[in-house]
C-alpha cells in the first residue's frame, strides 16, 4: 500500500502481492476494519493506524541512535552516560550506558523523588520557569540523602537561580558518597532534558573535562536529529 499514494483497488494489490483475490480481500477487510487501511470510492488507502505506525518506527530509531551515541561516549571517556527527559512534571531517566568498568550510581533512592540531590534532576529543575519549578518540589520537597545535600529548598532555589538556563552544572556527594556528577542541559523540542555523566570521588579532576566534551559531541547529535517529545 505504501507505493500507492492515492491508493488501489483489491484486485491491483493482490495482483502485486500475488495473492488470490479472496486472500486479498480477506486481508484487506482485516486491515481497514483495525484501521490500518480505509475504503474510499473503490480503492484502499492507508489508514491512521498505518500512520501511527510509521511514526512509532521513526521514534524508535531516534530512541536506537541515541542509545547507540550513548554507548559510543561511553566507551569513548570510560565514564556512565545517562540521558533524562522532564516530561508530564516528572524526571524521567530514559537511558544508561555503563558497563562493569564504568558502573552507574545506584539508585538507591528514586530519582524522580530526589531531583534536588543529583545533577541530572537539578539541571533539568534549572531550565524549567519558576512556576513549574516550585511545583515539583512541593511534590517532591528537598530532603538530606548526605551530609553533602543542599540544606533546604531556598537554598536549592538560590543556586538554580544562578545558573544560565543553558549551562552545564555539577554536584559533589549530594547524592551518593564517593561520586561525583555532572550534567549539561540539552533541548529536545520545548522540553526539557539533560546528558551526565557520573565518576568516583577521587577521579574528581576529569568530570569538567568529560563535561565539555560531552557537551560538545551531544550538540552535534542532537541537532541532527529531528527530536519529539515522543521520544
Amino acid at each position: 500500500m505504501g507505493s500507492h499514494g492515492d491508493g488501489a483497488p483489491a484486485k491491483q494489490l493482490a495482483r502485486e502481492a500475488g495473492l488470490p483475490l479472496s486472500t486479498a480481500y480477506h486481508l484487506l477487510r482485516t486491515l481497514a476494519y483495525e484501521g490500518y487501511l480505509r475504503r474510499e470510492k473503490g480503492v484502499f488507502i492507508l489508514g491512521d493506524a498505518a500512520a501511527r505506525l510509521v511514526g512509532g518506527g521513526a521514534v524508535q530509531n531516534r530512541r536506537t541512535k541515541i542509545e547507540d551515541s550513548l554507548a559510543h561516549w561511553r566507551d569513548a571517556i570510560g565514564l556512565p552516560i545517562y540521558f533524562a527527559l522532564y516530561r508530564e512534571g516528572e524526571i524521567e531517566l530514559v537511558s544508561v550506558a555503563d558497563a562493569p568498568a564504568a558502573p552507574a550510581v545506584e539508585e538507591w533512592a528514586d530519582f524522580r523523588e530526589t531531583g534536588h540531590a543529583h545533577a541530572v534532576g537539578q539541571c533539568l529543575l534549572s531550565q524549567l520557569d519558576p512556576k513549574s519549578r516550585q511545583e515539583h518540589l512541593d511534590r517532591h520537597p528537598v530532603q538530606a540523602l548526605t551530609p553533602y545535600t543542599v540544606r533546604n529548598q531556598q537554598a536549592l532555589l538560590d543556586r538554580l537561580g544562578g545558573i544560565g538556563r543553558m549551562e552545564p552544572l555539577v554536584e559533589r556527594q549530594e547524592y551518593a558518597l564517593g561520586t561525583v556528577c555532572g550534567a549539561i542541559p540539552i533541548t529536545v523540542g520545548s522540553t526539557a532534558a539533560a546528558l551526565a555523566v557520573s565518576l568516583p570521588l577521587h577521579q574528581e579532576e576529569r568530570l569538567l573535562p568529560a563535561v565539555e566534551w560531552l557537551r560538545n559531541e551531544a550538540g552535534m547529535l542532537f541537532s541532527s536529529l529531528a527530536l519529539s517529545i515522543s521520544i
